[in-house]
């Protein structure tokens, strides 16, 4: 299953950390087209682990579009993009990021899940889970869920990795919270033999369509 891992659809102002993370709305909107021309379409990862399981179909070519932490470009960028094509988008949401000065504010967040969008936990400070005691990994992984659950009414079944970090008590952690599967940085195709640490075909700012298509070509999608 490929899954396409995203951060801000936006455009980098001069040195800004990390421009590679930025996809302009332009380039997203190309992929998205290119995507759409060569018959995939995006689903959910609640979709595919049902699949997985037995208990639903898939198209002929799924794709999962992830978009990690929470910017305001997934409403402001990617939400009409992917609604003009009636595709969902998933979104590995850190709760710092919808809280009160956030990028990605509440009502925002809600807009997305009005149309169709999947969210997931992504940790509430967004830290490197493998370092922190077991109280703190707790609040991390459990505590998110639980925070997001309450307050948006929605499962938050799958979480994501923050930064791709994780050991055996991390993938332990996110058993335990309840989470059906979990997303990683690891590059290549998501396998049901690998729930808690899917891997992704990560998208940089330079990769435009040719990027993806190579990308995609290389892991067999």
């Amino acid at each position: 299953m490929p899954i396409l891992m995203y951060h801000v659809i936006g455009t980098a102002r001069p040195g800004t950390p990390n421009p590679d993370l930025f996809v302009s709305r332009a380039a997203f909107a190309a992929q998205m087209r290119w995507l759409h021309a060569h018959a995939f379409k995006a689903v959910t990862l609640e979709q595919v682990y049902r699949y997985w399981r037995g208990q639903g179909s898939l198209p002929a070519r799924p794709v999962v579009l992830t978009f990690d932490d929470g910017y305001r470009g997934d409403y402001t960028a990617a939400r009409p993009i992917l609604h003009a094509l009636r595709w969902p988008g998933v979104l590995n949401l850190a709760v710092k990021h919808e809280r009160a000065g956030g990028d990605l504010p509440a009502r925002l967040v809600r807009g997305l899940l009005a149309v169709g969008w999947e969210l997931d936990s992504h940790t509430i400070n967004h830290l490197d889970l493998t370092t922190v005691d077991a109280a703190q990994l707790q609040h991390e992984v459990a505590g998110s869920r639980q925070l997001l659950r309450r307050q948006f009414h929605v499962p938050v079944d799958f979480f994501c990795y923050p930064s791709g970090r994780y050991d055996a008590a991390v993938v332990t952690a996110v058993q335990a919270a309840g989470y059906l599967g979990a997303t990683s940085t690891r590059p290549g195709l998501g396998r049901p033999s690998e729930l808690y640490t899917l891997a992704r075909v990560r998208v940089n700012g330079s990769d435009g369509v040719s990027g993806l298509a190579a990308k995609l070509t290389a892991i067999g999608a």
